[in-house]
């Protein structure tokens, strides 16, 4: 059995794992990931009890009971990059002995959901929604970093976007992950199911243009357009691929649920959009409150 290096799995002094600074045993087996630091405060005041909040950087943690449920609320920050080291260390959370530095016998397997906030690409999808993310694609390439990419990735409905943009090669390769069949049946009556682009920036890889003009000036039309079957892209956000690859690759369930705070195609944008997020977290709780 491998035993991992402490270069590549990285214990602080007191026992907590690099980034968060979080122990094994702080973490609930359900966990609710927000980009806004803020927002886990705002979260947490819905727990009944609360045993514990850490901080480090952008990466605030409350563990607490909501329903007599146990639940993790933490914020990931803004960003691919971020959730790369979110998911790899809950993962080593549950799944590492931190004594052995070795992988445990039994499985533990967490349910991750992202609640976030974006902007809708169709003109149907309407501020105030709520879009469940059943399938993200990624264009941030994170994915292919790792062992196994292709096992859970949708390769026919990648081949189909890459031709109907035409998509230019030195960007990362495109990829599309589902969200776990599990959360999906769970919020399909509350939610509205879509396709979800991670864009790994929120200018030019979302199709914005302040000075500098994006390389394809038509793509977020070609994203408008593209249907695959019945299905279409409906929104943009910034993290939800890379959580529902790593997930899916780890074993996780996962999925991604955002707020519409802003209409792409009619041009125009909610920011007093606070009571929307407060609706789709009062959702999400007690939904999970029900696994």
């Amino acid at each position: 059995m491998r035993t991992i290096p402490s270069s590549e799995l990285i214990i602080n002094a007191d026992g907590s794992i690099f980034h968060l600074h979080l122990k094994p045993e702080q973490l609930a087996d359900i966990v609710i990931l927000v980009g806004d630091p803020g927002r886990v405060a705002m979260i947490a005041d819905y727990f009944d009890t609360k045993e514990c909040e850490v901080s480090n950087r952008e990466f605030l943690t409350v563990t607490g009971t909501y329903k007599g449920k146990r639940m993790t609320v933490m914020s990931t920050g803004i960003g691919i990059g971020n959730i790369d080291i979110c998911i790899t260390e809950l993962d080593a959370l549950a799944n590492i002995d931190f004594a052995t530095r070795q992988v445990k016998e039994n499985f533990r397997q967490l349910t991750l959901l992202r609640l976030g906030t974006s902007g809708a690409i169709q003109q149907d999808v309407e501020v105030g929604e709520v879009v469940f993310s059943r399938t993200s694609l990624g264009f941030d390439g994170l994915i292919s970093y790792y062992e196994g990419r292709d096992s859970v990735c949708d390769l026919e409905l990648e081949r189909a976007f890459e031709e109907h943009t035409s998509w230019y090669s030195k960007l990362p390769a495109p990829y599309f992950v589902d969200a776990h069949r599990d959360l999906f049946e769970l919020f399909k009556d509350t939610t509205r199911e879509g396709i979800t682009i991670a864009a790994p920036g929120f200018y030019a890889p979302q199709g914005r243009w302040v000075r500098i003009a994006p390389h394809d000036m038509k793509l977020n039309e070609k994203i408008e357009s593209f249907r695959f079957g019945e299905r279409r892209i409906t929104n943009f956000e910034m993290e939800g691929s890379a959580l529902a690859g790593l997930a899916a690759l780890l074993g996780h369930r996962a999925a991604t649920i955002c707020t519409i705070i802003a209409q792409r195609v009619a041009k125009n944008a909610c920011t007093d959009y606070k009571p929307f997020v407060r609706r789709m977290v009062e959702m999400a709780l007690d939904k999970l409150a029900s696994l």
